[in-house]
């Protein structure tokens, strides 16, 4: 059984906000408080270290948080911004203090949270991977050992004797990433820092991260929005909302409660001068229940619910797939219909087979000949998830977003 490397109980973490000054309307008003701005500014000091009462300015970034993780897992923690995530991870880099609660830790942390977090901009790449081995506990030899590695990961080598205040944004990512991976922490904790980087370098972390995992049995925490790196990398997922957790456990439960938080219609108000978007919901086809995990072999229906001011005739309604990095997969053009002032309904059915387990978001774009009317990206997400079938008898493979129909012919 493995053993438990982080254990988080009760965590709080609060902090004052800075409210604003009431501003006097009248020129005595105003006078008065310039005499009594002193005794006033001591009041908001004394104020700004007190917690007992719970005011407008008294704000909960984390509220009782409670989670586990094991030896070697790789927890992907989700939520949207502001959520929270951020937050906790510096309490658990020991950067921020909590409020209340309490963590324990057991081995070595390296943490990769903001673009040159732990470089000092006046030393050069290896003063500061010696720097970072040093504060890890590492010895010279041992950071010998592992110094040509990091250089060659990090591919900043004709650079590396620069000081760091002269590289660029993606450069110090690549290099802080390198040395968090390489100086053998037993625990490496990694913020959404790494959208900062290109494409094929994401793709290098997610592979080192995996394999440091699985073959070294180190214990990695991962903050990210890309659901695709999620699902293919983590062995839990963590949700926060509003400071708290509102699940952890499966990976793929977890992408779904992060994407339609348990139900899969819009949430946010999509509208103009014109048009309302009311709903926009997946249904399964063989019952009327609204999916936001959608077997890939299965039928479905897309429902959307829509209010018009105008009555609009040879009206089109347009949707557009793509993955959560916003790639086309495909596009729907229904055919031109009549638009009606006040509600308008359709309902549209999807082949099941044809998409690959993966992530996906709708965007809808409601025009005519001439001009577009309604244009919104992002109304919906959902997933499709492998459900047992013939195609994937070999787990852990990318097979695109899209499965080509054939038939043997010889």
């Amino acid at each position: 059984m493995s053993n438990t490397v982080i254990k988080v109980k009760d965590l709080s973490k609060r902090y004052r906000l800075g409210l604003k000054e009431k501003q006097a309307e009248t020129l005595i008003g105003q006078i008065g408080n310039v005499i009594k701005s002193p005794w006033e500014n001591l009041k908001q000091l004394r104020a700004m270290s007190k917690f007992g009462v719970e005011d407008e300015s008294v704000f909960w970034a984390l509220k009782d948080i409670n989670f586990e993780v094991k030896e070697g897992e790789v927890l992907g923690i989700i939520g949207k911004n502001g959520a929270g995530k951020s937050t906790l991870l510096k309490i658990l880099s020991q950067i921020t203090e909590p409020t209340s609660g309490k963590i324990e830790i057991h081995g070595r942390v390296a943490s990769l949270l903001e673009v040159g977090t732990g470089f000092h901009p006046e030393l050069s790449g290896r003063e500061n991977i010696y720097m970072n081995g040093t504060i890890l506990g590492m010895t010279r030899r041992e950071i010998d050992s592992k110094l040509e590695e990091i250089i060659d990961f990090s591919g900043v080598e004709k650079f590396i004797d620069t000081p760091v205040k002269f590289y660029s944004s993606g450069m110090k990512v690549r290099l802080g990433f390198s040395v968090a991976a390489h100086l053998e922490p037993e625990i490496l904790i990694v913020d959404e820092v790494l959208a900062v980087g290109d494409f094929e370098f994401q793709q290098k972390c997610l592979g080192k991260m995996d394999h440091i995992s699985k073959s070294q049995g180190r214990t990695v925490l991962l903050v990210s929005h890309n659901m695709g790196a999620i699902q293919s990398i983590c062995t839990g997922g963590l949700v926060i909302n509003s400071g708290r957790v509102s699940y952890c456990g499966d990976k793929n439960t977890a992408i779904s409660y992060y994407l339609d938080d348990g139900n899969n219609s819009i949430k946010d108000i999509f509208k103009n001068d014109l048009i309302e978007l009311i709903n926009f919901k997946i249904f399964s086809n063989s019952c009327s229940q609204i999916l936001n995990r959608v077997p890939h072999n299965l039928d479905f229906e897309i429902q959307i619910t829509f209010n018009s001011k105008i009555g609009k005739k040879n009206t089109i309604v347009a949707l557009l797939l793509t993955d959560l990095n916003g790639y086309k997969i495909s596009t729907i053009h229904v055919k031109p219909f009549d638009v009606v002032e006040g509600e308008n309904e359709f309902v549209l059915l999807i082949e099941g087979g044809i998409l690959t387990p993966n992530n996906y978001k709708w965007l809808i774009n409601v025009h005519d000949e001439y001009e577009s009317f309604f244009y919104f990206d992002n109304v919906c997400q959902f997933e499709i998830y492998d459900n047992g079938s013939e195609f994937y008898k070999w787990s852990n493979i990318d097979y695109g977003k899209l499965f080509l129909k054939y038939e043997r012919i010889k």
